[in-house]
């Protein structure tokens, strides 16, 4: 690898926890850390063949897993189907911030500033109740579909997925619980495994990037609620991203700081700012099974409790959708589990489903916010026949009684290749394809032949 900055290494020296040696060290040694995290709604055998060694666990998430050898993500077909997400695991220390500084069995309204691809969202989601509701948003228009595969992928109802400013939730005040900003940064917590983050390292980029987090938190706090839970996070380890930032925040507004319980096991590093001693936690890679990392939270001041928000200001009116019919409603409640918990709304032809709880939300977030996905699509019915959707295949709620055919890996492969395939498949019309018991996407059975649905955009190249 590129040799790690000389400013680095000089700035870093007076911070809790550096051990110099140690940490260029760790960097030199070419070590490279795999890590995954399971999803629960869509348990499955973690220790089939793929991935041919015993899982070690990520000590602060329940689901987190670290693999001894990197395998083929691509050539393995639940990776597809949403059963695990491959996540660095410093990162998954979120999951212990959230349960040490919030309620998670709390109805919730979270926000997931900068989101993309979907990695705390997942884990977020995993983690906040069913009655929660999941705001995933992306700044960025070119990393939002992702994003949406991502968390389409994971088969959650509850999450709503936005692209937008972070000024743009200024029209909403006081409507979140809880915001996490995964802030843009310089990325020196990435040197190890990723080349370009040290050929792009500076410390004017450091300065810079220390502004444009002070602005983005400056452009959403109005829309966290007092009383509410803002975690903050990077993957640098500069001080004018981590612990100043953490002082600006105390500084510029009413906020407490939040101190974890560490286990000494874990390797976790304990700092505090320099001006208001904010709690903050340094991850380094000679220290943690990971990446580095920081992440500080803090609770607003205020016991306000304005569940609904207050919308300053709109964008004018937002389609919401046509009325779905008794008849249509009828047609499509066989393809869910507890269909009478869904509410169902229709955009150009095709039902979404929607968690009936997050119905009002979802009319508030369209009048301030650009959605780029909510809830479940169904699809379309023509013909008083649903033509579904791939969202309601990889869904956590598809009714146990739609048709399903197992295949093998190699099958399952040319499936998701999108490519023609030899089932011996009885009956007619739609059908899930499983493997390892886990949909996979739709095809339909016709009279000498089967056509296979899996999204164009979606299928794998890789032969």
């Amino acid at each position: 690898m590129n040799k790690i900055p000389q400013a680095l290494l000089n700035s870093l020296n007076n911070l809790p926890g550096f051990d110099k040696e140690a940490f260029e060290k760790v960097h030199q040694s070419g070590e490279q850390i795999t890590s995954i995290r399971l999803n629960p709604a869509k348990i499955f055998n973690v220790q089939y063949s793929m991935f041919n060694a015993q899982l070690g666990a990520v000590a602060w998430s329940v689901h987190g897993h670290y693999l001894s050898t990197r395998p083929s993500f691509t050539l393995d077909p639940v990776f597809h189907a949403g059963a695990y997400y491959v996540q660095e695991a410093s990162s998954m220390f979120l999951e212990e911030a959230l349960k040490q500084s919030v309620d998670l069995s709390a109805s919730l309204k979270v926000l997931d500033l900068c989101a993309a691809p979907g990695g705390k969202s997942t884990l977020l989601q995993s983690i906040i109740s069913a009655d929660s509701l999941l705001v995933s948003n992306e700044v960025i228009k070119t990393r939002v579909n992702i994003l949406s595969e991502n968390i389409t992928k994971w088969g959650a109802s509850n999450v709503i997925v936005t692209n937008n400013d972070p000024k743009d939730f200024q029209r909403l005040e006081n409507y979140f619980d809880v915001i996490v900003v995964d802030a843009p940064c310089s990325g020196s917590g990435l040197f190890r495994k990723d080349n370009e983050a040290i050929e792009e390292w500076s410390e004017q980029n450091v300065q810079l990037c220390s502004q444009r987090q002070q602005r983005i938190l400056a452009d959403i706090l109005p829309s966290l609620k007092e009383g509410g839970t803002l975690i903050y996070s990077t993957c640098s380890y500069s001080k004018e991203e981590d612990e100043a930032i953490a002082d600006w925040l105390m500084l510029n507004d009413q906020f407490s700081t939040i101190h974890f319980q560490l286990n000494k096991d874990w390797g976790i590093v304990e700092t505090q700012s320099p001006q208001t001693n904010a709690y903050g936690y340094r991850f380094y890679p000679d220290k943690v099974k990971g990446e580095g990392f920081f992440i500080a939270a803090f609770k607003k001041e205020g016991t306000s409790n304005n569940a609904q928000g207050t919308r300053l200001k709109t964008q004018g009116s937002r389609s919401k959708g046509e009325k779905v019919t008794a008849k249509e409603i009828e047609i499509i409640s066989p393809y869910l589990k507890n269909a009478a918990s869904f509410s169902f709304i229709k955009l150009n032809e095709e039902i979404i489903a929607l968690p009936s709880f997050i119905e009002n939300d979802l009319s508030l977030l369209q009048s301030a916010l650009y959605i780029k996905k909510a809830g479940i699509k169904m699809g379309t019915v023509i013909r008083e026949e649903l033509i579904p959707d791939h969202e309601l295949a990889v869904s956590s709620f598809i009714s146990d009684n739609v048709t399903r055919i197992e295949v093998d890996k190699e099958t399952a492969l040319q499936y998701l290749r999108r490519a023609e395939m030899k089932l011996d498949a009885t009956g007619k019309g739609w059908a899930l394809i499983t493997y390892q018991q886990i949909p996979l996407g739709w095809i339909k059975i016709l009279p000498g032949r089967i056509n296979n649905y899996y999204p164009k955009d979606w299928r794998i190249l890789n032969k």
